[in-house]
């Protein structure tokens, strides 16, 4: 099991032309990712607008400690500066960092609940290429369409703000935990933007379902935290 440092997790790097920007996400996705080694490598040496090959490279450092890091970059020529702080690694790091072909906000938000989750660097990866947008939000389901063999429940949100991205971050972690496939609203409950992308407030009844006859804990699991108030109250 990862320690509470995060160190056997999957580091995320986030590689913007604006210090306040890398920063800004680190201090978003540390509100779902608490344990993951979460690195901002903005702007250039003297502060200005651009990057910096000494930053990249420090962050990459920082990040990966030992289970390998994913770089997101925020334009082309952030990219670019990842690419050379790459081929100045080690072999052995090298192979364990990887630029994801994502965007930067929805796509280090997605990486950092998974690599939170201690999901593999792949799986990481996956993740935050995930939230392209090619093909939108999941489409949902028919209620009811969990089927005869399998569970549906209902829940009532109860914190102040619903699903937002924290509460949301919760759900998905938790659901990662079973193999089972389980669905809120239709939607696949391991797809943290499609469950943000609900829209989900404060009253909104939920549909917590899986058409698997082994998902019932999985099921019942996400009410008992939804009914939890998700540790809000």
């Amino acid at each position: 099991m990862p320690d509470a440092a995060g160190a056997e997790r999957v580091g995320i790097v986030f590689v913007s032309h604006s210090a306040q920007l890398a920063e800004g996400l680190v201090d978003l996705a540390r509100q779902m990712a608490p344990t993951v080694r979460l690195e901002a490598a903005g702007g250039t040496d003297d502060g200005r607008i651009g990057t910096s090959f000494d930053k990249v490279t420090a962050a990459i450092g920082a990040a990966d400690a030992g289970a390998g890091a994913v770089v997101l970059c925020d334009l082309g020529s952030a990219i670019m500066t990842a690419d050379t702080a790459l081929e100045f690694l080690d072999d052995d790091q090298r192979a364990r960092v990887r630029i994801a072909d994502a965007p930067l906000v929805e796509g280090g938000v997605a990486a950092s609940v998974s690599a939170e989750s201690g999901e593999s660097l792949d799986a990481v990866v996956r993740a935050a290429e995930s939230a392209g947008g090619g093909g939108g939000a999941d489409e949902p389901t028919r209620p009811g369409d969990a089927g005869s063999t399998g569970i549906s429940r209902r829940v009532t949100l109860t914190n102040a703000d619903g699903l937002h991205a924290r509460p949301a971050a919760e759900l998905v972690k938790l659901a990662s935990t079973f193999p089972q496939t389980v669905t809120v609203n239709g939607i696949d409950a391991k797809s943290l933007l499609s469950i943000m992308a609900l829209g989900l407030t404060q009253g909104a009844e939920v549909e917590i379902a899986s058409d698997d006859p082994d998902g019932a804990a999985a099921v019942d699991a996400i009410v008992a935290l939804a009914e939890s108030g998700f540790g809000e109250h």
